[in-house]
């Protein structure tokens, strides 16, 4: 079993560790420090568990740390962990730079050490429900909306939530980014809270992401398109459903079915993955090449979108 150090306890840090105490067969004890005196204390008020008084104190108790702190800090506190030759999970995006996610990856190779980073959707039941019965997919097209809460403001909607379905989209194809094109706007924070991007890949296959943080409505929905089917993943409400072209006796129907979703936690699923990757000395799920490639993907957008409001304001 493993000791895990949890780095970050936000919303998000939160709901780490106590999906970290739900996995006593993998992590035999929970760490945590977060430089927020007030966020420390109410984590350990809940959970029981005396803080860490420094970062270098929280690797030092540890096997593997939990990265779940703002992106700018990504780098500086995983590549700590790594040189320390300690196990590390990062949450999405791996890094807020390409320059620092190659510069991670070298480190970890050096180390020798497992690492893995939280791209969360590969593990939701309902993209496990479809992905087996994708097959030289054609067309995606993907809406991931949700109303302003006004957390993760230090990055965009781009790296904030359309990455999971860049990652997906790199996922399912296996194919290389050929073209990029890409709309988008600020609302309500100074980073883009609102884009639209195609993505043409070297297979064929393209793509069409929306992302929102200012939508009135929730959305996150996936459509896979390939030849007389296309499957559906609903991740908000955990549904999914295929629509397939039937051809028999000269007449076409088209038919819907309810595909079987696993009832499962999609967090407790990525963090057990990670877990026994460590444990067994073997490959993660979303490995940093995974998290470098779609954060490559998110910066090419976020390029485009750049170029069209210096060109329009031009």
């Amino acid at each position: 079993m493993l000791k895990i150090g949890v780095l970050g306890t936000g919303y998000l840090g939160k709901i780490h560790m106590q999906v970290l105490s739900e996995l006593p067969e993998l992590f035999q004890s929970i760490h945590f420090f977060d430089p927020d005196i007030k966020a420390a204390k109410e984590a350990a008020a809940r959970f029981g568990i005396e803080p860490c008084h420094s970062l270098d104190a929280l690797i030092n108790e540890v096997d593997v740390v939990d990265v779940v702190s703002s992106t700018p800090s990504h780098f500086q506190c995983a590549s700590n962990a790594i040189r320390n030759l300690k196990h590390v999970f990062i949450e999405k995006p791996i890094t807020s730079t390409l320059e620092e996610s190659n510069r991670l990856i070298k480190l970890a190779k050096e180390a020798q050490v497992i690492a893995q980073v939280g791209h969360i959707e590969r593990f939701n039941p309902a993209y496990l429900a479809v992905s087996p019965l994708l097959e030289n997919t054609k067309y995606i097209e993907a809406h991931r909306l949700s109303q302003f809460k006004g957390r993760n403001n230090d990055v965009s909607v781009i790296l904030d939530v359309m990455i999971h379905d860049i990652d997906l989209i790199l996922a399912v194809t296996k194919a290389n980014v050929r073209r990029v094109s890409a709309n988008g706007a600020s609302v309500l924070t100074p980073h883009i809270d609102i884009a639209n991007a195609r993505i043409e890949l070297d297979n064929g296959c393209v793509a069409n992401l929306t992302a929102s943080r200012v939508a009135t409505d929730a959305m996150r929905k996936m459509r896979f398109y390939q030849k007389d089917a296309c499957f559906v993943s609903d991740f908000l409400n955990k549904t999914a459903h295929s629509y397939e072209l039937l051809r028999e006796n000269e007449e076409n129907e088209i038919t819907k079915k309810n595909l079987v979703v696993p009832d499962s936690n999609a967090l407790k699923q990525e963090l057990t993955s990670f877990g026994k990757a460590v444990l067994s000395q073997s490959a993660p799920t979303v490995s940093l090449e995974d998290g470098h490639k779609a954060l490559a993907v998110a910066e090419m957008i976020a390029e485009k979108i750049r170029l069209n409001v210096f060109t329009s304001e031009d």
